[in-house]
């Protein structure tokens, strides 16, 4: 076959419509990468040319429509690397990674192309066109644009290292999750719940072994934590979670130590923030976002730690006491708080997480979640059909009034070769492509890692689970509602980082609304609904321990904001995490604990001195449902509030400021006392 044939053949090369995830293989990732590199070069010179007009449709019709098409391919292959791994692939990804970096840090940097965008006549421009430009202009230096000569190599050579070392970050910590396997007998898992100990009963038989399979997935590991009555397990368990990827790891796991790989990666970014005219990396990353600097960040973490302190400590004396009148556990260590937690939680409140899973099966919880979406956003969802890269992989389609608004894949299960947690990620954006002239609709992923269905029983979720399941939807719905129509402003691109929780988290709050949760319950086995009673107690529980999981978020996201501003990347990190322990925390970690090492938000995922935006993005959520709750006291359809909503924050995306977006939908600046009151913690 020749190459141009293969080519041809080549199902990256496909952009007629979705993605052929189904006959992607690694033999195609690097002709793939290599064709539209070359395609995506020729661009840049053509617009780069003297004789070529400093036209933005022009110059969007040619290097914008190319460098699109490598985006969406190696989307699709990193899309498969996160949730596909296998060897194979994961050594094709490797090898177009430096390539794909080398060419992106160039585009970013090319001072001929970043002349082009400054001859751009601004008046000629829409609105969404001026904030795409204005965001342009502002990446450009942020990529190197305006450094010379060997500062310029260098930064270049930093870009491609640290997207190398940041790759290894993410394979140690999921490589290092599962290598881990304790095989338990059946008296050590006395209280766990009955579908976790049939799934590890069928992964031992898999590897035709004894007893029972226990790893480090999050639909194993967080109810042995919460309901072994072994304390000897739950440590064993803990120790392995708490050690993934370290150097406190078991010797037969040091390959995985990301240790070295955490210095460097500090090393260099503290590098490109002094070549880039900067104190440190702290003061690069809030240059997009809502916060003015790093400062104010760390200020407004400090005021929340100090108004959740007093709850936190009230929470933390609750379980001790009732540890030792209860459980007779007078000394209880780190590994007993999720058990003691659990324990508390069913006294107080007369239920627990394991009656609840019962009502959540997927099947009703998806129902019930787009009959909200349907109801508050005037669309309609529907089962669509695409290629898909695994069995149980949905996809499905929105339309509003008739007309398709966006499509987008749901993969809910945990398994090997997918990384954990749980993420929203585009396929491809809004666009009135200026190549063709056609309306590009949206197209999402949605990943989630919860347990498998056993025994021909549709899967269960816990009620964490529901909400993490709402959270990236509204991540989705960002990207899918956006009636944008310039690529890099439309969705959720070019929308500061600080706020792009803001939906996500806004729509968790419905998981908390009867109308909504009465929709999206029955029973595995009996088929009934959750009884008002029982929702009642999961309502007066909602706020359990608000302190100590305020403190929590506290706690990552100032050691991430110090860490990129006040440490030096030659010393320990563990000194500095202890330190805000100390300052934060109100139960103290193992001396041997290293959950750095799996950090993956900010050393593998887009977060670096950036994780404060969960919080700071909650006041802005918290804020924005509050609009509904005073709808609801007023008498106000809440399909009128979701109109307002969905136009001034989800259909604008990127093309204006987040705070313009929030004023236009609540008419003011938001406010923390929405936030506090919802945390029962004023």
């Amino acid at each position: 076959m020749t190459l141009q044939n293969s080519l041809l053949d080549n199902p990256l090369l496909d952009f007629s419509d979705a993605p052929l995830f189904d006959r992607i293989r690694p033999e195609h990732v690097g002709p793939a990468v290599d064709a539209l590199l070359v395609d995506a070069q020729a661009a840049l010179s053509r617009v780069t040319a003297r004789d070529f007009a400093a036209s933005w449709q022009g110059m969007s019709a040619v290097l914008d429509a190319a460098t699109e098409k490598l985006g969406r391919a190696w989307g699709a292959v990193s899309h498969l690397n996160a949730v596909a791994d296998t060897p194979e692939l994961r050594a094709a990804y490797n090898a177009a990674l430096p390539v794909i970096t080398e060419f992106y840090t160039r585009l970013g940097a090319d001072e001929a192309l970043y002349a082009k965008y400054k001859s751009i006549d601004a008046g000629s421009l829409n609105t969404e066109q001026k904030q795409a430009h204005k965001n342009a202009m502002r990446n450009f230096v942020l990529s190197g644009a305006e450094l010379v000569a060997t500062d310029k190599e260098r930064f270049a050579k930093i870009q491609e290292r640290q997207a190398e070392l940041s790759q290894k970050f993410s394979e140690n910590a999921l490589d290092a999750t599962e290598a881990f396997a304790y095989f338990a007998t059946e008296p050590e898992l006395a209280g766990v719940p009955q579908d976790v100990i049939d799934t590890a009963c069928e992964l031992a038989k898999t590897e035709g072994k004894m007893g029972y399979k226990l790893t480090l997935k999050m639909p194993c590991y967080l109810p042995v934590m919460q309901f072994a009555t072994s304390s000897a397990l739950r440590e064993i368990l803990y120790r392995a979670y708490s050690t993934r990827a370290s150097d406190q790891a078991p010797a037969e796991f040091s390959k995985f130590d990301n240790s070295a790989v955490i210095q460097e990666i500090l090393a260099l970014r503290l590098e490109e923030s002094k070549l880039l005219g900067y104190k440190n990396f702290g003061e690069v990353s809030v240059v997009a976002k809502m916060a003015k600097s790093p400062d104010e960040v760390i200020t407004f973490l400090r005021d929340l730690a100090r108004r959740a302190r007093l709850f936190a400590e009230k929470d933390v004396a609750d379980l001790r006491t009732f540890a030792a009148d209860n459980l007779k556990l007078h000394d209880p260590q780190p590994w007993d708080f999720a058990y003691i937690a659990e324990k508390l939680k069913e006294a107080r409140y007369a239920f627990s997480e394991q009656e609840v899973k019962q009502y959540f099966t997927a099947p009703k919880v998806l129902a019930g979640l787009f009959k909200i979406i349907e109801t508050l956003f005037e669309v309609v969802v529907s089962p669509d059909t695409a290629p898909v890269w695994k069995p149980g992989v949905q996809f499905f389609r929105i339309e509003r009034a008739g007309h398709l608004v966006g499509q987008f894949y749901l993969d809910q299960p945990a398994r090997t070769g997918k990384r954990g947690g749980a993420w929203m990620d585009d396929v491809r954006a809004r666009w009135l492509r200026p190549d063709t002239g056609a309306l590009q609709t949206p197209v999402a992923h949605l990943v989630c890692n919860f347990a498998s269905g056993m025994g021909g029983k549709p899967a269960l979720l816990t009620h964490d689970d529901v909400t993490t399941l709402f959270h990236e939807f509204g991540h989705g719905l960002h990207h899918m509602l956006t009636q944008i129509n310039e690529r890099d402003v439309s969705g959720i691109s070019g929308v500061e980082w600080d706020a792009v929780e803001l939906p996500s988290q806004f729509m968790e709050n419905f998981c908390w609304e009867w109308d909504v949760l009465k929709h999206m319950t029955a029973h595995v086995d009996t088929g009934e609904p959750l009884p008002r009673a029982l929702f009642e107690k999961m309502l007066a529980a909602k706020n359990f321990q608000a302190g100590m999981q305020t403190l929590r978020q506290v706690e990552f996201s100032l050691f991430d904001m110090l860490l990129h501003t006040a440490h030096d990347p030659a010393g320990d990190v563990m000194t500095l995490l202890n330190a805000v322990r100390a300052e934060v925390a109100v139960i103290q970690a193992p001396p041997y604990s290293r959950t750095v090492h799996t950090f993956s938000h900010i050393f593998s995922g887009g977060y670096a001195a950036g994780y404060y935006s969960y919080k700071w993005a909650e006041v802005l959520s918290a804020d924005a449902y509050a609009a509904f709750e005073e709808a609801a006291s007023a008498g106000v359809p809440q399909i009128e509030i979701g109109r307002k909503y969905r136009q001034a924050i989800l259909e604008a995306g990127g093309s204006r400021p987040a705070m313009d977006s929030f004023k236009a939908f609540r008419g003011r600046e938001p406010s923390i006392d929405a936030l506090l009151r919802h945390q029962a913690m004023t």
